[in-house]
């Protein structure tokens, strides 16, 4: 399997300072300082990365759970807020809140929410942010 790479370079101290992250595929490469990550400010951050990543590896993998149960999805559609937040002295991303719809011919409601459930804690990003609390709202649209 490949190995996926980003960097990040930061220049200066923490409120003046300013940086650069960018995917190793060169799909992708953004401004991110203190006032785009704790304010809103212009740019990224790292939470909206890995908000990012969580969404698209759910929605790709909530895809696959339902294939295995023997159904199609048209279309799946998932959001990721993720919260990062004071603690002592200093952040943590204390939760990420998955919302996700999908329109899945053949299924009913009760099926759609055992995969999302089972998605939630079988995607890879979902077990890489372990120590998080992940919370999902599933909704099947007709």
């Amino acid at each position: 399997m490949p190995v996926r790479k980003a960097e990040a370079v930061w220049e200066g101290n923490l409120k003046e300072g300013k940086g650069i992250m960018k995917f190793g595929s060169g799909a992708y490469e953004g401004a991110y300082s203190f006032a785009s990550r704790f304010g809103d400010g212009k740019g990224t951050n790292p939470e909206e990365l890995i908000g990012a990543a969580h969404a698209g590896c759910f929605s790709m993998a909530l895809s696959l759970f339902l294939e295995t149960a023997g159904f199609t999805p048209e279309r799946i559609r998932t959001t990721a807020k993720v919260h990062i937040d004071k603690v002592g002295e200093g952040f943590k991303i204390t939760a990420i809140d998955l919302e996700t719809e999908a329109k899945v011919p053949g299924i009913d409601e009760k099926e759609f929410l055992k995969q999302a459930d089972a998605t939630k804690k079988g995607c890879p990003v979902s077990q890489a942010l372990a120590g998080v609390e992940i919370r999902l709202k599933a909704t099947l649209l007709t």
